[in-house]
Parts: C-alpha cells; sequence; structure tokens
C-alpha cells in the first residue's frame, strides 16, 4: 500500500548520499526561485494558511465574447509546504481554482469550481487560421501547466536531500 499511495499523493524520495541542508538553507533556495524567470511567485505563508511557504501562480485565460456576454475564466493555483525538519520532509498540498467572470468589465463570477489534493492541472486552447500555405491550421493559443510550477520546487527539494512528500487532506 505504501507504494501504490506514494504514488498517488506524488511523494518522491531523494536519491541516498545526498547530505540534507538545513531547513533555513532550504527556504532560501526556495524563495530564491522568485528571482528568476517563472510565471508564479513563492511567498511566506500566512498563519491561517498553516505553512512554511506558499507558491501561488495565477493566470487568466484569454476573454472570449464581447460586452454583456464577454467570459473570462482564471484559474489559480497554490502549493501550500510545510517543512517537517526531523523527518527531513516537505509536505504539500495542492490547491485548484476556476473562476469564471462575465462582463465588460469582469464584475460577476458566475462560476467557481475549487479542490485540493495532488492532481495535476493542464488547460490548452487553440484557434485555427491560415497558415503560410493557405491551408487551415491549428494553433495553441492558452497553455497552463501546473507541472511547469511543480517540478521546480519538487526538484529543488530533492535536490536538498529533503523527502516531498503529497497530502491529500488539509493541514
Amino acid at each position: 500500500m505504501g507504494r501504490l499511495w506514494d504514488k498517488y499523493t506524488g511523494t518522491r524520495y531523494p536519491d541516498s548520499g545526498i547530505a540534507p541542508l538545513p531547513t533555513m538553507e532550504l527556504r532560501e533556495a526556495l524563495l530564491a526561485i522568485n528571482g528568476q524567470d517563472v510565471p508564479f511567485r513563492i511567498r511566506y505563508a500566512f498563519p491561517k494558511e498553516k505553512a512554511d511557504l506558499v507558491a501561488e501562480w495565477r493566470v487568466m485565460k484569454p476573454a472570449s465574447g464581447s460586452g454583456v456576454s464577454r467570459r473570462q475564466v482564471e484559474l489559480r493555483l497554490k502549493i501550500r509546504m510545510r517543512f517537517v525538519p526531523l523527518q527531513r520532509e516537505v509536505r504539500t498540498l495542492d490547491e485548484q481554482v476556476q473562476v469564471t467572470w462575465v462582463g465588460d468589465p469582469p464584475k460577476l463570477a458566475v462560476s467557481r469550481e475549487s479542490g485540493s489534493g495532488p492532481a495535476p492541472r493542464v488547460a490548452r486552447e487553440w484557434t485555427f487560421e491560415k497558415g503560410p500555405d493557405g491551408r487551415r491550421r491549428k494553433v495553441e493559443t492558452f497553455r497552463f501547466d501546473s507541472r511547469d510550477m511543480k517540478d521546480p520546487l519538487r526538484n529543488l527539494v530533492l535536490e536538498a536531500g529533503w523527502t516531498w512528500r503529497g497530502v491529500v487532506y488539509r493541514f
């Protein structure tokens, strides 16, 4: 059951022989990701979030329609990270929220979906346009993949000699 549960929660273990970094060095290394060319930000958690660090990514899909019928979808992904120094592991909880806004300017939320737990989120949109040869072709106009945020965080934690443990339930 252990390996199956680890696969479900996205738990990964560091390679053997890696000396674990101290907690403060790992925290500073994760915060240093902000300075690089990344579309998300990492910050200290608020007390009500019951975590040490939070990585957030907010993306607005391209709007469709105009005037009153204008619709725009906002995707938010949040990874809450809590350090457990005695076990040298970072416990993580993924939270996803999708909100659909209507109108111009967008003020009214007509639908909202949310969930938590380890689940990759991928959203893509395409349009058809005329290519250089005159034929219709499919062109990607929007792309969002939660792994673009999760992979750098997880890889840094593993390289620091810590375990990345996904949590299904709230901290």
